[in-house]
């Protein structure tokens, strides 16, 4: 581990607790996040001198209470000193490799992709390193790297199956880290997400919270108590196994009516080219659908319906604060948002509160943003399970 790094840990968990509290909320002065946290002046005082010490955290001008200054006490609020240190994430696809630099507040400094062009895991392991080295000589402050994946990740490094790299048990990160000299964290691509908009984005102070995205797959990530929750199941290709409608279309691999097949942008390429022969792009087959041509609109329909029977389901069973609709395909928003909110009414009792839904068209940048994040939680907060 490089020394920007290491010079922040291990922090005890109640500093832990202070920096993601100042990290997510702050500027917050000393009184504000004592009452945060239920912690004395003298404690918070013992939980923040080493933090300062060690340039994670920062006093940012006066700020006192009328009660601090008639004590003589000024405060100062605590900051993070956010371009202090600089974090890579990656989000790998099938094809491409896309990058952002971000500070340790997740704002993006730079971005920078390229192509892969094959899925051995060494070889993808050394265009990463060429990537990193890129964007070291113009971003010196990097402390860490964050992967984002498809598939199921065992312990923040090994990645155990793939399906969109064809990959089995390969120790990503260990393989990235021989090549960099920098740590390395590595993980599913939604949980990635999901931490990104709980600590950052969306779900920002929520209590209960819903991110589903729709693209080459279905992701679903749930946040309870501001917390996201884990699960084998996130990993394993979530929709698949959800039917929405019995009747509805198979997917190339034969599965009817779950969400997959309703879903997807693959699935809805193929339903296209199985009904007519053409073979359109998402972006064509959307647009014919806002045009009015009968078959895109009929398959766009279908998948809005789809899409509000799910959020209806979820919103059933967890009632989130808000739903987060985000990746590549969320499109379809645009073009059958009325179908999507109609049936999710159609499936909510009448007297059931509004489902908040926010939708946000997400490109591959905001998935390598969400795999920096996990490098900050756990490079820098040492937080392996937030």
């Amino acid at each position: 581990m490089t020394a920007l790094a290491a010079s922040w840990l291990p922090l005890s968990p109640g500093e832990r607790a202070v920096a993601i509290e100042v990290l997510v909320h702050g500027p917050l002065s000393r009184t504000e996040l004592a009452r945060r946290l239920g912690l004395s002046a003298g404690s918070l005082t013992r939980l923040t001198k080493p933090l300062i010490e060690s340039g994670l955290l920062v006093g940012t001008g006066e700020d006192a209470t009328p009660t601090e200054v008639r004590q003589g006490r000024p405060s100062q609020p605590l900051d993070i000193v956010a371009d202090s240190r600089l974090f890579l994430g990656f989000k790998i696809t099938a094809d491409m490799v896309y990058g952002v630099v971000t500070t340790l507040r997740s704002d993006v400094v730079t971005r920078y992709d390229r192509p892969l062009t094959t899925h051995d895991p060494e070889r993808v392991a050394d265009r990463l390193a060429e990537m990193t080295a890129e964007l070291t000589r113009t971003h010196p402050r990097i402390a860490g790297v964050g992967i984002g994946v498809g598939g199921l990740v065992r312990d923040r490094a090994t990645v155990g199956e793939s399906p969109f790299l064809d990959w089995q048990d390969v120790p990503l990160a260990a393989l990235v880290e021989e090549r960099t000299a920098l740590p390395v964290v590595v993980d599913n691509d939604v949980a990635a997400l999901v931490e990104a908009e709980t600590w950052f984005g969306a779900g920002r102070g929520l209590d209960r919270f819903v991110v589903l995205t729709i693209g080459a797959g279905i992701g679903y990530g749930l946040v309870l108590g501001g917390r996201r929750v884990p699960c084998v199941e996130e990993d394993r290709g979530f929709g698949r196994h959800w039917i929405v409608d019995p009747n509805g279309p198979l997917t190339p691999e034969g599965q009817r009516g779950s969400a997959v097949s309703l879903l997807t942008i693959p699935s809805i390429r193929y339903q296209i080219r199985a009904a007519s022969g053409r073979d359109l792009t998402y972006e064509e087959i959307l647009a014919g659908a806002a045009a009015g041509e009968p078959m895109p609109a009929r398959i766009v329909n279908e998948a809005a319906r789809a899409l509000g029977t799910l959020v209806a389901q979820i919103s059933n069973f967890v009632m989130p604060q808000k739903i987060l609709l985000a990746g590549e395909g969320v499109g379809l928003m645009e073009v059958a948002g009325t179908t999507v909110r109609e049936t999710v009414r159609a499936h909510r009792d009448p007297l059931a509160a509004p489902v908040r839904l926010e939708t946000k068209v997400s490109d591959f940048h905001d998935w390598a943003r969400g795999a920096a994040v996990l490098a900050i939680q756990v490079l820098v907060l040492g937080s392996s399970d937030s």
